[in-house]
């Protein structure tokens, strides 16, 4: 379904397509659809929450005493391989989520809610509240600005390499900063 979906965006537009003729493309009603699908964005997401299931589940799988930032990472190195995997669909997705200001919207609710699911699968594992929200939320953006690298990089790098380069550069980064500087405190009245 998310394949045809996605054939027809590509040739006719995200706001052309319509789900009646999704359905058709794929073979079915068009009441079948709408019971599976309230509208044309879910069937493009819907592997989103295939996504959540498995990175609560690696999350879930990690040995005992693994850190949360180990965890996401852990769970993010097994997207990076599954987008990896299948290098040519995932470009033509972004490239329909990139002419589409609905779909971008979309994109970044739905990574909100993986990074959610992630944070609650850590305080699951015994994680304080904070430090799960940390972990999954900071892993989130690094998973996203290693992506866009990803997709600008005409020679495609491996993705899950770029994800770890940009993870120890963001902790490169904290380290140099803790030493370098101190946050100036204020003053509250």
């Amino acid at each position: 379904m998310a394949k045809a979906a996605v054939e027809l965006f590509v040739v006719q537009g995200f706001d052309q397509t319509t789900g009646a003729q999704i359905a058709a493309r794929a073979g079915m009603h068009e009441r079948s659809f709408f019971r599976l699908f309230p509208d044309k964005r879910d069937v493009f997401f819907h592997s989103m929450e295939t996504m959540q299931r498995e990175a609560v589940a690696v999350i879930a799988g990690t040995p005992e005493g693994t850190s949360p930032v180990d965890a996401v990472v852990a769970a993010f190195g097994q997207r990076c391989e599954a987008i990896q995997r299948n290098r040519h669909a995932a470009l033509v997705r972004q490239s329909v989520i990139a002419a589409n200001p609905e779909l971008r919207e979309r994109d970044l609710t739905k990574h909100a809610e993986l990074a959610a699911s992630m944070a609650e699968a850590l305080r699951e594992r015994g994680a304080a509240e904070q430090a799960a929200t940390l972990a999954a939320e900071v892993a989130m953006c690094v998973f996203r600005g290693a992506l866009a690298r990803w997709y600008g990089d005409l020679e495609r790098q491996d993705l899950r390499t770029l994800f770890r380069d940009s993870f120890d550069e963001l902790s490169s980064v904290l380290a140099d900063g803790s030493r370098d500087q101190a946050l100036p405190t204020t003053s509250r009245p």
